[in-house]
């Protein structure tokens, strides 16, 4: 019988920060570099907050060319694996919906891999963005890499079938199989996958979604934060087809299955009200 993943574990990948390298892997650092550049390219300080950090691999390159980096991730397992195996960051454990780590505490917010599409409404996607604000210097960048809702429009060649990906982790071999669907109502991407290894372990059936949002609706939600769109577009990026590479400058089109937004804040949250009170 399939066991669903809160029977047994929270989420397989997230638990298991040392499978989730091998079935992520990144030898080349592909998604920092594509971050450094983008950091570059606008001219932003040192200090970045890297939102959903995972197991560190991006925040550590980050550092490593100098910058000055907090990784953020709600996994405890995720930071333990980032704290021991990519050093050099602050690493801390936060909500996405809502943290508060300092005011203009930072030059940079980054977030990669759909890790904002785990804002599933609207006030979720508002708690972000403000609290990005409240983070920030004025001036500051939010870079964020997520899954474009505007390429399901008409389009199903990634719905509805499953996809299969083998690979071995000290040595055991596993299989997940995924299958995506759409749910318009919620706006959301809902994923179900189901593992299976061949070490005798029945399968586990895990499930997920991301907020499906559009280039135009995107654009207002960070205006509405003080944001201003300085790059939205499909590729090229870290898990683009091809590839992003050195040298490639930021495309103009929206209409790939990657979403890549590069943003400067125009205006700083208010600073928080300090009282002083008289001694009677």
């Amino acid at each position: 019988m399939t066991r669903t993943a809160t029977e047994d574990m929270d989420n397989l990948l997230t638990d298991n920060p040392e499978l989730y390298e091998a079935r992520f892997p990144d030898a080349d650092r592909l998604a920092g570099r594509w971050t450094e550049d983008c950091l570059r390219r606008y001219g932003a300080g040192p200090r970045v907050l890297d939102m959903g950090c995972g197991t560190g691999r991006d925040a550590a390159h980050l550092h490593a060319v100098g910058r000055m980096v907090t990784g953020v991730d709600l996994s405890e397992a995720m930071l333990a694996h980032a704290r021991a195996h990519h050093p050099g960051p602050a690493y801390v454990r936060a909500d996405l919906h809502g943290f508060d780590l300092g005011h203009s505490a930072f030059d940079a917010v980054v977030c990669l891999d759909s890790s904002l599409l785990y804002c599933h409404t609207n006030a979720q996607l508002d708690g972000f963005l403000a609290s990005c604000r409240r983070a920030l210097t004025p001036g500051g960048l939010l870079v964020a890499e997520m899954r474009n809702g505007a390429y399901f429009l008409g389009r199903t060649d990634l719905l509805d079938t499953p996809t299969v990906h083998q690979f071995a982790w000290q040595g055991t071999a596993y299989r997940s199989t995924t299958t995506l669907t759409v749910d318009r109502t919620a706006q959301l991407l809902r994923r179900t996958r189901v593992w299976t290894a061949d070490d005798g372990s029945p399968p586990v059936e895990q499930r997920s979604a991301w907020r499906l949002l559009f280039p135009l609706e995107l654009r207002r939600l960070l205006a509405a934060h003080a944001f201003e769109v300085l790059d939205l577009h499909d590729g090229p990026g870290p898990r683009t087809e091809p590839p992003w590479r050195e040298g490639m400058p930021p495309g103009d089109a929206t209409d790939a299955d990657r979403l890549h937004v590069v943003a400067r804040l125009t205006e700083p949250a208010p600073c928080p009200l300090h009282t002083t009170r008289t001694p009677a």
